[in-house]
């Protein structure tokens, strides 16, 4: 998808126009034609205005609310804000830069420029992923524990944060220092990693990004709420009715997010392994912009997703809008406090009682004994409505 540190003698066929471009920004100091049709540049223009635009409004909207709102001031609400402050710098610090590209049709800034802009959003693209499988993690670490996770710790989410970041600086930071480098890309309009230069020193630096930065990312997203889906159905298996409704939101939730993520990057990292491994000319630079704008587009789609159908920001989001107060009910419980479950008996003699009871917990806990023992708090949903389904999970010890 990059067609980098070319040469004017190698200049044949598909990619003679990119070539004479790069020639002449090298030559003139300091702008990189453009290969596609003016047509094609407005189309990507147009693309990249609406993307910036939405996923600014967005992200700032989500940092708004949270400056706002103290109620949303959880630990597992920082990172929903550390994936939108991820997101909101790429609309920043990326996308006017190759929208303005697209609009005069030849990259402005430079190669120092290109290499910036392809290290900036090589960085805050992979923080944004690592966030997303640190999110599912957390949440499925949460509805593992024995007891409510206590909701004025820190540590754990910042922790998070901060390998989110460490993490896509390890990755990131190599092609600055000779393994692979950042170059332009596609028609030229955007700059990347270089996906096309077959060396054994360019293939090992592709190979590692896409299964440490795209693969392994997917993977712990997948196996975390699949674990969380795994939960909700033990919890139907005593009590169908109940938990139906419960299942079937958390699993809407899990595809929405498993497609949404597939459909922004599944596209980026196959054309960047068919550029590095498939034949020369197999990978366009018209259609290498496509994949491009799609990863774009996660900085949309993902306060969507994660934010604005997370119930205690939607609250909030109504309020502002209304001039409102929002109410407490909608947002004392984290969203990944939903579920709970034991992940084993506490002794060999132990066996575990899943209840599924409606109505307020006070009210349906019902008075079993000292024998029995709670082992998880009574939570449910962030709305208040009082018919909402709650589950309660206890341990019974039995000495007999």
């Amino acid at each position: 998808m990059i067609l980098a540190n070319v040469t004017l003698s190698g200049c044949t066929g598909a990619n003679s126009a990119l070539c004479a471009g790069a020639g002449e920004g090298h030559l003139g100091g300091g702008s990189y034609r453009t290969s596609l049709t003016p047509t094609g540049n407005l189309i990507v223009a147009v693309c990249l205005g609406f993307i910036g635009t939405f996923g600014l409004t967005n992200n700032l909207l989500v940092l708004m609310l949270f400056c706002r709102y103290k109620m949303l001031r959880s630990p597992i609400n920082l990172l929903l804000i550390n994936i939108s402050i991820s997101d909101l710098l790429v609309c920043v610090l990326g996308t006017p830069f190759s929208f303005a590209a697209s609009t005069q049709g030849r990259w402005l800034i430079g190669e120092r420029g290109c290499m910036w802009y392809g290290f900036a959003n090589s960085l805050f693209g992979i923080v944004s992923l690592i966030s997303l499988a640190v999110l599912s993690y957390e949440r499925y670490s949460t509805m593992m524990a024995p007891t409510e996770a206590d909701s004025s710790n820190y540590y754990k989410v910042y922790l998070g944060i901060a390998l989110s970041w460490v993490y896509s600086l390890v990755w990131t930071l190599p092609p600055l220092f000779g393994w692979s480098h950042y170059g332009p890309e596609g028609p030229g309009t955007t700059c990347s990693v270089d996906w096309t230069t077959r060396t054994a020193n360019n293939i090992s630096y592709i190979i590692c990004l896409f299964v440490f930065c795209l693969v392994v990312p997917f993977l712990v997203i997948v196996f975390c709420y699949g674990k969380l889906l795994c939960a909700i159905r033990q919890v139907r298996e005593i009590n169908a009715s109940v938990s139906r409704k419960r299942e079937q939101h958390v699993l809407l939730m899990v595809m929405v997010m498993v497609i949404c993520y597939l459909f922004c990057w599944l596209p980026y990292g196959i054309m960047a392994l068919l550029a590095t491994f498939g034949p020369p000319e197999l990978v366009t630079p018209e259609a290498s912009i496509i994949p491009s704008v799609l990863a774009k587009t996660s900085t949309v789609i993902n306060p969507v997703i994660y934010v604005f159908m997370n119930k205690q920001f939607y609250s909030c989001f109504h309020a502002l809008m209304c001039c409102e107060t929002p109410r407490r009910g909608s947002s004392l419980k984290s969203s990944s406090k939903a579920i709970r479950a034991v992940t084993g008996p506490r002794r060999s003699n132990d066996f575990l009682f899943m209840v599924a009871s409606l109505g307020q917990p006070a009210a349906t806990v019902p008075q079993l004994g000292p024998s029995f023992e709670p082992t998880i708090d009574i939570t449910k949903g962030p709305s208040s409505d009082i018919n909402n389904p709650v589950v309660v999970s206890l341990v019974a010890h039995y000495d007999g």
